[in-house]
C-alpha cells in the first residue's frame, strides 16, 4: 500500500511540475505544486531506513525535525493555494505573509526543541517518545497544533468551495476536505495524548494505532481528492486517444483505396522538424485521415453516381463499398464523367464523431467485401 501511494504521489508531483513549467506565473498552481513536492520529500526521512541514515549524518532527531519542517511547508503551501485561488492578488499576498510569519515561528520553536533535547530523546517514534521531557512534549505540541490549525482552516475553505461547485469538481473537493478534516482530528487527538503523557498518564496502544490509521487514511483521501479532477481528465483524454488511434487504424482500407486513386488528396507533411513531430500525434493523424478521406470521396463521387444509377445517399455501407471499388477502377482508367460531385456517407448530424463513425462503417464494409 505504501509503495502504491508513493508512486501515486510521485506521479502527481511530476504532473503538477510539468504544468508549472508551462505556466510559471500561476500562483495557485505554484503553491499546489510546492505542497505536493514538500509532502513527497518528507516521506524518505520519515521511513526508518532513511531516518537512521539522516540521523547518522546529522544528529539524533534530525530526521524527525526535517520531516516536520517539510510537513509544515506542505500545509503552508496548501493554505496559500486557497489564498491565491479565492482572494485578490494583494489580499492573498498579505495573508500569505502573515501565515509565513506564523509557520516561521513554529519552525523556529520546534528547531530549538530538537537541538536542545537530551541525546536520542527525539529519535524514536511518537508512540515511544518520552513526553515527560519538556522539549519532546513542546516539539509535538507546537508542530501538531499548527498542523491542526492549518488543516482545519484549509478543510473549512475546501468544504465551502465544494458546496458551490458542481460535479465532477465538487467530488474531488469533498474527498480532499474530508481528508483534511480527518488529519486535523488526528492531530487534535495526538495533542491530547501528548498532554496526558506529559503529566505522567498512559495512553492505550490500541488508541495510538487507531489514530495512526486515521492519519494514513486521511492523507490518502487528501491526495486522491486534490488529484481527482486531473486524474479524471487524464483518464478521459487517454480513452479519447485510444479511441482515435483505433479509429485511425479502422479507416485504413477506405483511405488506402482513395489515396491510390487520388494520390494528390494526401496532405503533404509539414516542412519543419517540430511540426512533423507534432503531426505524428494521434489526434492530428486522426483528423488528417478524415480530411483526406472526405476529399477522396468528393473526387470519386461523380464516378460512383454514374455506376450506381440512383440515390447514392440511400445505399447501405456494404453496397456503397462494392460500388466504390468499381468507381475507383473507373476513375483509374481516366474516363471522363460529366457529373457533379455529391457527398457520400454523410451522417445525420454535424458531429465530427458521427462523421468518423459513418466513415468507419464504410471502411469496415470495404474490409469485408
Amino acid at each position: 500500500m505504501r509503495s502504491v501511494f508513493l508512486a501515486f504521489l510521485g506521479a502527481a508531483v511530476v504532473w503538477k511540475t510539468a504544468q508549472l513549467l508551462r505556466n510559471p506565473h500561476d500562483a495557485p498552481l505554484r503553491s499546489l505544486t510546492l505542497c505536493l513536492v514538500t509532502a513527497a520529500a518528507s516521506y524518505p526521512v520519515a521511513m526508518p531506513e532513511g531516518a537512521a541514515d539522516f540521523d547518522m549524518v546529522a544528529f539524533h532527531g534530525a530526521a524527525k525535525l526535517v520531516q516536520n519542517l517539510l510537513l509544515l511547508g506542505t500545509l503552508y503551501f496548501l493554505m496559500t493555494f486557497f489564498l491565491h485561488s479565492t482572494t485578490d492578488e494583494q489580499a492573498g499576498r498579505r495573508r500569505a505573509r502573515r501565515e509565513a510569519a506564523l509557520v516561521g515561528a513554529v519552525a523556529a520553536i520546534i528547531t530549538l526543541c530538537a537541538v536542545t533535547v537530551p541525546h536520542e530523546e527525539l529519535a524514536g517514534s511518537f508512540s515511544s517518545a518520552d513526553m515527560t521531557v519538556p522539549q519532546v512534549a513542546g516539539f509535538y505540541l507546537v508542530a501538531g497544533g499548527y498542523m491542526m490549525y492549518a488543516l482545519a482552516v484549509a478543510g473549512l475553505w475546501t468544504r465551502q468551495y465544494a458546496r458551490m461547485s458542481h460535479r465532477p469538481h465538487s467530488t474531488g473537493l469533498w474527498v480532499a476536505a474530508w481528508g483534511m478534516t480527518g488529519m486535523a482530528i488526528a492531530c487534535a487527538v495526538r495533542a491530547v495524548f501528548v498532554l496526558t503523557r506529559w503529566t505522567g498518564g498512559e495512553v492505550a496502544e490500541s488508541l495510538m494505532n487507531a489514530v495512526e490509521v486515521l492519519l494514513v487514511v486521511s492523507i490518502i483521501a487528501f491526495v486522491l481528492g486534490i488529484t481527482y479532477l486531473g486524474a479524471r481528465s487524464r483518464y478521459s483524454a487517454g480513452r479519447l486517444w485510444w479511441s482515435r488511434r483505433h479509429t485511425h487504424h479502422r479507416l485504413e482500407p477506405l483511405w488506402h483505396l482513395l489515396a491510390e486513386t487520388y494520390p494528390e488528396t494526401v496532405l503533404k507533411p509539414p516542412a519543419t522538424w517540430s511540426d512533423r513531430m507534432r503531426a505524428r500525434g494521434v489526434h492530428r493523424r486522426y483528423h488528417r485521415r478524415i480530411v483526406e478521406i472526405r476529399d477522396g470521396l468528393l473526387r470519386i463521387s461523380p464516378h460512383l453516381h454514374t455506376s450506381a444509377g440512383g440515390d447514392v445517399l440511400a445505399l447501405d455501407p456494404d453496397e456503397l463499398a462494392r460500388r466504390l471499388r468499381a468507381a475507383a477502377a473507373e476513375a483509374g482508367s481516366g474516363a471522363d464523367v460529366p457529373r457533379l460531385a455529391v457527398p457520400l456517407a454523410v451522417p445525420d448530424t454535424v458531429s465530427r464523431d458521427d462523421d468518423a463513425r459513418q466513415l468507419v462503417e464504410l471502411a469496415d464494409a470495404l474490409r469485408t467485401t
